[in-house]
């Protein structure tokens, strides 16, 4: 039986986050500010997670429905069929993914209810499984950085289904604390600091890809220098104990906090002094363009898209990964010049404000979602929901309207 909403040119598209984990870190962040930025009378949202979390309690508090099924990376039968019931209950239209287990999930039932699938790779690199299930189930990829996009094409994607749509970042939630105002201090209160002590901060999961013992290291030339600065690691991870050892060590304990999670983050940037992403391998990190746009510099290895965001002497500095010595070295330098930091914060907010906007970001993704949809429907010949084939949408939804692209972009050649 046919599906009347297949010819409702009214109806919002309906989209299926498939999601690989649902902890509070980086991917899930993105999903969750996608499902926030996207206005309701174009998508409606649904998200099958691996297990309850915090982040499955936000998505249903944004409106999406939420289903849980276990999601290991073979993913058992029974969840299979789960999220093609789902996809068949509520009629859904694509199937969007994230990380390479849910991109199986995705297009397992995918193929199996003849509906299209997206899957975004946050990562620098695609993975083996991400590359034979695009080949399998004949999926989009979206990738967030160009390195990522020029690397899909050198493994032999499709590169009609490819496309690069860049993060962003909220740069009215994220944002310097205004002038004449004293600067937070809630960090330093739950370290038990002086409201002046000079702070410098790792953000990020504290896994090997992000290289937080490559900070602690970092931390111990920066004490060499300066032993009235303070450095903290703010996030959870596998190696929490293996970096609080190498803390003790060291002997940093006066020195190196482990600070945990911390749900306000608006406030905790404008805290730091400098900003440190120490990563092996990195995309585009939400974390770097975080404090971006709260007016902090950030010293950060040049690895994936990160080149792309820090303009190395004007926004930051960059260095090679695994630097320790360079990472302290630099750390301690610009500490010792406020000048020079005061006018790197400027510029970092500036390039944030200006090129890395969310709004734009989103009406990306939000364009390819509906063109993916568009083109499956138009194999079938029937309109995608929300569309007939000649319709082009003008962004009007978003803040920052002046930053999307000017007129319909090929949604196939979609690098900037």
């Amino acid at each position: 039986m046919s599906d009347p909403r297949r010819f409702d040119t009214r109806a919002p598209l309906r989209v299926l986050q498939v999601v690989g984990n649902a902890i509070v870190g980086g991917m899930e962040s993105w999903v969750q500010r996608l499902v926030e930025q996207l206005p309701r009378e174009r998508f409606e949202f649904w998200a099958l997670c691996p297990f309850e979390s915090a982040f499955t309690e936000k998505l249903r508090a944004l409106g999406a429905t939420v289903h849980v099924a276990p999601l290991p990376d073979d993913p058992p039968w029974t969840t299979v069929q789960m999220a093609a019931s789902i996809v068949q209950h509520a009629r859904i239209d694509v199937l969007h993914a994230h990380l390479p287990k849910a991109h199986l999930l995705a297009g397992l039932a995918g193929a199996l209810t003849q509906r299209p699938v997206v899957a975004t790779v946050h990562g620098r690199f695609l993975s083996t499984l991400d590359l034979e299930v695009h080949h399998f189930a004949r999926s989009h990829l979206s990738v967030v950085c160009h390195a990522s996009y020029f690397h899909a094409l050198s493994l032999g994607v499709d590169p009609q289904r490819l496309s690069c749509e860049l993060n962003g970042v909220d740069t009215e939630r994220f944002q310097p604390q205004p002038a004449g105002l004293p600067r937070p201090n809630a960090l330093h209160e739950a370290l038990g600091l002086p409201p002046q002590a000079p702070l410098v901060g790792f953000i990020g999961r504290l896994s090997a890809e992000k290289g937080p013992e490559v900070f602690v290291r970092s931390a111990l030339i920066l004490a060499s220098h300066r032993p009235d600065v303070h450095s903290v690691l703010i996030g959870e991870g596998p190696m929490r104990e293996e970096l609080s050892a190498l803390i003790r060590r060291f002997g940093l304990q006066d020195r190196v906090h482990l600070a945990g999670a911390r749900s306000d983050m608006p406030t905790v940037y404008p805290e730091l002094d400098l900003a440190v992403s120490c990563s092996h391998t990195e995309a585009m990190p939400l974390a770097v363009m975080e404090a971006m746009a709260s007016g902090v510099p950030v010293v950060a290895t040049r690895v994936g898209g990160v080149s792309h965001l820090v303009e190395h002497a004007h926004t930051g500095w960059l260095v090679a990964p695994g630097d320790f010595d360079d990472i302290g070295n630099r750390c301690a330098a610009l500490l010792g010049e406020p000048a020079t930091l005061e006018r790197m914060g400027q510029a970092a907010r500036a390039r944030a404000v200006a090129q890395l906007g969310l709004a734009a970001s989103s009406a990306r993704v939000a364009d390819l979602l509906e063109q993916v949809a568009a083109r499956a429907a138009s194999v079938t010949g029937s309109p995608a929901p929300g569309h007939t084939h000649t319709q082009t949408h003008t962004h009007t939804h978003t803040k920052d309207h002046a930053q999307a692209p000017a007129g319909p972009v090929p949604w196939a050649c979609r690098l900037p």
